[in-house]
């Protein structure tokens, strides 16, 4: 029977790995800071994700993808950066924070619990932004770009703070998202 420290790391794991999904840099500025503050005992290997120039470095990034998304049209450009570069955030963020297994268990399951849910969160919200643009020429993007980052703030929050409460959420979340995605461009399409 897994312990509660194992249990609690992949939860964690995966709600950073699901707001990676919404924003690629929140989540790792975000243990970054977290890990400064002693609240998060990082994996062996990744000691440099909670020191200050990791701290520097993702709250530049942050402040640059967060503006880049309210520029119409680039929004939809920077999603076929973001959707790999998500994935990658999402599989090392998961194996930034599980500790005590050895690589080969830590990296599988960071590919498989990080890299997948960062990967379906972000294919749910291009799928949104495309809607979006379709349907109102990129005029509203900025209102997909404003919940994509408070999601991925509050995401961010509740993975570092209660991350059990973080992986149920993310999975009701995304069980809808998907829904809502798969409903949209039909409705668009058929509205013309």
């Amino acid at each position: 029977m897994p312990d509660l420290e194992f249990v609690l790391s992949i939860c964690l794991g995966v709600g950073l790995a699901a707001a990676c999904g919404f924003r690629v840099f929140v989540p790792l500025l975000g243990i970054s800071s977290a890990a400064l503050a002693g609240h998060v005992d990082l994996a062996s290997g990744f000691d440099w994700v909670g020191t200050w120039p990791a701290f520097a470095c993702f709250l530049t990034a942050t402040i640059l993808e967060i503006a880049a998304y309210y520029v119409p049209w680039i929004d939809n450009a920077l999603d076929s950066i973001a959707t790999p570069a998500a994935v990658i955030a999402g599989t090392v963020v998961t194996a930034s924070v599980i500790t005590d297994l050895s690589p080969l268990t830590q990296w599988t399951l960071a590919v498989i619990a990080g890299g997948g849910t960062a990967g379906l969160i972000q294919s749910g919200t291009v799928a949104l932004r495309g809607a979006s643009t379709l349907s109102t020429g990129g005029t509203a993007n900025f209102l997909v770009a404003t919940a994509e980052l408070i999601a991925s703030i509050c995401t961010t929050l509740l993975a570092i703070l209660l991350p059990v409460f973080c992986v149920g959420l993310v999975f009701v979340a995304g069980g809808l998202l998907l829904m809502r995605t798969r409903r949209t461009p039909a409705a668009a399409l058929a509205a013309k």
